[in-house]
């Protein structure tokens, strides 16, 4: 499949927090994945409606019908990743994200586009009982995303298929979202997934990581706490989000590569 446009819709992983910053701007696996379908055909353009914090009613009823007046036929690629900021939080309720969810597939689906979807991680090497609620409730809701991509005919790109991922090096020091190097491997997982040009390489897990000593790891772990936990836990008692204020990086099709 050629593609001659790329609408992205979601939250901070497609805004692409926190890959290397380009004009401003996180670059993330949208990006990346862009300027591969740039190369294939001309006059390519691309919409990234994503901001970080959002969750799943919001990227449905703010960016899901602005993506829609963008879509030109199964050439153009529309992405949808929503529900991880749902899932994390102690009030999540899966009876009204889930078929929310799942709408909001059907309508982009019915739009023409071709449709990529995405499952989370369900086992990130954390343990202990926070991590296991969450494991159970990203089991659950992969289940819907698999589900609603085979009624649909969408692509999955599966997280869970390649344990590897789960590798804590991939990830910033915020322990939640991914480095340069994570985006890079989720921008080639997907790239074949749609069967176009990838590095093969992305399978290739690191190499095995070297023990910390004591001292600096409680250091990291202090540093965490404060600088990020910390922030996330005033914010959720605020009632308060990262991307509140916030507008979409690429909200209106521009011809890429724009740099």
């Amino acid at each position: 499949m050629i593609f001659t446009r790329l609408v992205t819709c979601g939250d901070s992983f497609t805004e692409g927090m926190s890959d290397e910053i380009i004009d401003g701007q996180y670059r993330g696996w949208a990006d990346r994945i862009a300027d591969v379908m740039a190369a294939q055909t001309s006059g390519f353009t691309y919409v990234n409606l994503a901001i970080r914090g959002k969750l799943v009613r919001q990227v449905v009823s703010d960016q899901v019908p602005i993506a829609l007046t963008f879509v030109e036929g199964k050439h153009t690629l529309v992405t949808f990743h929503a529900g991880a900021n749902d899932v994390i939080r102690p009030n999540y309720k899966p009876e009204l994200v889930l078929p929310l969810y799942s709408q909001a597939v059907r309508t982009i689906a019915a739009s023409g586009a071709t449709v990529l979807l995405f499952t989370v991680l369900e086992r990130t090497g954390n343990t202990g009982k926070t991590a296991e609620l969450w494991a159970t409730r990203f089991a659950d809701f992969n289940k819907n995303v698999r589900a609603i991509a085979s009624e649909v005919g969408a692509i999955v790109a599966d997280a869970n298929e390649e344990s590897f991922l789960s590798d804590t090096r991939f990830l910033a020091n915020d322990r939640l979202h991914l480095n340069e190097i994570g985006h890079d491997r989720v921008a080639q997982g997907i790239l074949e997934e749609i069967g176009l040009p990838f590095s093969k390489e992305w399978r290739t897990p690191l190499p095995p990581a070297l023990p910390k000593a004591f001292m600096r790891k409680f250091l990291e772990d202090s540093q965490w706490f404060i600088a990020f936990l910390l922030p996330w836990i005033w914010r959720r008692l605020r009632g308060k989000s990262s991307g509140d204020g916030r507008s979409a990086k690429y909200p209106q099709p521009i011809p890429w590569p724009n740099r």
